[in-house]
């Protein structure tokens, strides 16, 4: 059993700087790509994503402000965000590829969320 928990959400005035921790814990074998995604009201969107080999990609709205870094030696991945407005508020979610079995396939887990709030 794979488990997810992101930590560092809370409330933040408009200008400021969030930086949230998720990490990986249970039997691990491998984890490809670390990823978080935000929710609000309608979809969940990519805010940032991590290749095991050091690719990245961000999402439209967050580039530019916002950082992604992973600890391997840790199973974690943190996101770093800065000048957060208040179209930022949203619960950040944290996925990972993770292999669980030995010689077993990659599958994708969520955390459980943080929320992140943007005050104007």
């Amino acid at each position: 059993q794979v488990h997810l928990v992101e930590s560092g959400g809370g409330l933040v005035q408009t200008g400021e700087s969030l930086r949230l921790s998720c990490t990986a814990s249970g039997t691990i074998f491998g984890i490809n790509t670390m990823a978080w995604y935000r929710q609000n009201t309608e979809k969940r969107e990519l805010v940032a994503l991590l290749t095991e080999t050091g690719i990245t990609n961000y999402g439209d709205a967050v580039r530019g402000r916002t950082t992604i870094s992973r600890d391997d030696a840790k199973n974690a991945v943190y996101l770093q965000m800065d000048n957060l407005q208040p179209e930022d508020s949203a619960v950040y979610f944290c996925n990972a590829d993770v292999q669980a079995e030995l010689y077993g396939y990659f599958l994708g887990y969520w955390g459980q969320g943080t929320q992140v709030t943007v005050s104007s």
